[in-house]
């Protein structure tokens, strides 16, 4: 099931302040793992989830912010091949995608400047990530011992 959200509710759900919706801790998933954590607006009127995954023999890593389950309203790759966007252009890795009507999540864009802190720091990385998406009470998550 579609969204199909029209350009200012992605942008509005984009910036909104987001919260952890549980206290659970969950570890900074492995090498091919995978982490889920449901978020809720500050004002508890949407719902999102934050996901983490992590490619089990290439380098590719990706975070992303959901809402309704379906709709990724911002993805960050790193790793992995460059991306062609619907108009043919090519960026690559690292890149982040927003939501843009009528496309989902299919542009790509390059990283914008000073957001992220440490791309080599994966656990960091999620960290500055969810201060993009203004996830100010983010989950509870472990850093994974090397």
């Amino acid at each position: 099931m579609e969204d199909n959200l029209t350009q200012a509710e992605a942008d509005r759900l984009i910036s909104i302040e987001k919260h952890a919706a549980d206290t659970e801790e969950r570890p900074y998933p492995a090498p091919g793992g995978k982490l889920t954590a449901p978020l809720v607006s500050s004002d508890g009127a949407d719902q999102f989830l934050l996901d983490i995954t992590r490619g089990q023999i290439s380098l590719k890593v990706s975070h992303q912010t959901r809402y309704r389950k379906t709709t990724v309203l911002v993805r960050l790759d790193l790793g992995g091949a460059t991306h062609r966007n619907p108009d043919d252009s090519e960026i690559s890795t690292p890149h982040i995608h927003l939501y843009r009507e009528g496309y989902d999540d299919k542009w790509a864009f390059p990283l914008p400047d000073h957001v992220f802190a440490d791309l080599a720091d994966l656990f960091q990385t999620a960290q500055d990530f969810m201060a993009y998406c203004h996830i100010t009470q983010p989950p509870r998550i472990r850093p994974r011992l090397l």
